[in-house]
């Protein structure tokens, strides 16, 4: 009969596991972004040598400059804020006053109002370009920051986050609003917002991250540079520039991501800290 064993052992296998399993899934994510990066900073014969040489010599920002001459850079980028800034704002605001109706307000159909939010989180949205494309074309719409923002201004998945985070909120500061006979728009602004920050601030990075990289319904409605955001001027960098030279859209695509990583970094921890809000109650 064998000895039993330590509980101590097991856990420091856990233990092990668990952080070689983080260091993998950090190795996945961070080679590529790092090659990615010491890549544009070579010059074109060494991004093709074999073996790959994971360091630049010599370093060099020949790629960074030709971005600005290969597309329209800047216009691409204020059109990427324009978009990005203009959604976020709007679905943030349509997100948390749904959201607060959903859990707080008394109305008939808000059952079946939740059911549509919940069901349209699993309806693909390559289901309804055409349908979106066919509108945006009537309407005229086309080639114009309306076209895009427009149908890209759904708030189902704050919409369901939020109401979740309300509903895990004290009862007793709720009701103790209500007896002061606080009016909706006050308790929003006045009780629930204050104790919802990180979750909000949770809400606003996805929504940015997601709307900085969107590419397919740009790419449909955008005819040039006047309105297209930067996933869609990298693609086009990428037809002039990628089949002989890769230096420029390594560079391009370091330039894309990298606003959205500095603000992605300045947050993550209100960012995780939010996602795990109302996980454990009581």
């Amino acid at each position: 009969m064998s000895a039993p064993t330590p509980a101590g052992g097991t856990g420091l296998r856990g233990r092990v596991g668990g952080y070689a399993g983080l260091l993998l899934v950090v190795l996945l994510v961070a080679i590529p972004l790092y090659w990615i990066l010491i890549s544009s900073l070579k010059e074109r014969p060494d991004i093709y040598t074999v073996p790959v040489s994971w360091f630049p010599d010599p370093v060099t920002g020949a790629n960074y400059s030709t971005v600005g001459t290969g597309v329209a850079f800047t216009d691409y980028l204020r059109n990427s804020v324009v978009i990005t800034a203009t959604l976020t704002v709007v679905q943030v605001a349509l997100g948390v006053l749904s959201a607060f109706a959903l859990a707080f307000l008394r109305f008939p159909g808000r059952t079946a109002v939740l059911l549509f939010v919940i069901g349209s989180l699993m309806v693909p949205n390559q289901i309804t370009v055409i349908s979106n494309y066919a509108l945006v074309a009537q309407l005229g719409w086309r080639n114009t920051f309306a076209g895009i923002i427009v149908p890209l201004a759904g708030v189902a998945f704050g919409t369901f986050l939020m109401r979740n985070h309300f509903l895990s909120l004290p009862r007793e500061i709720i009701e103790a609003a209500e007896m002061d006979a606080a009016g909706p728009l006050r308790m929003l602004w006045r009780v629930v917002l204050p104790m919802s920050w990180p979750t909000l601030i949770a809400f606003t990075l996805i929504t940015i991250v997601n709307e900085w990289n969107q590419y397919l319904w740009p790419l449909l409605i955008a005819d040039d540079a006047s309105v297209a955001p930067l996933p869609v001027g990298l693609a086009q960098l990428q037809d002039t520039q990628g089949l002989t030279n890769w230096g420029p859209v390594l560079a391009g695509t370091v330039l894309t991501m990298l606003p959205i990583l500095v603000i992605f970094l300045a947050l993550q921890r209100h960012m995780i800290k939010g996602l795990t809000a109302g996980a454990v109650k009581g």
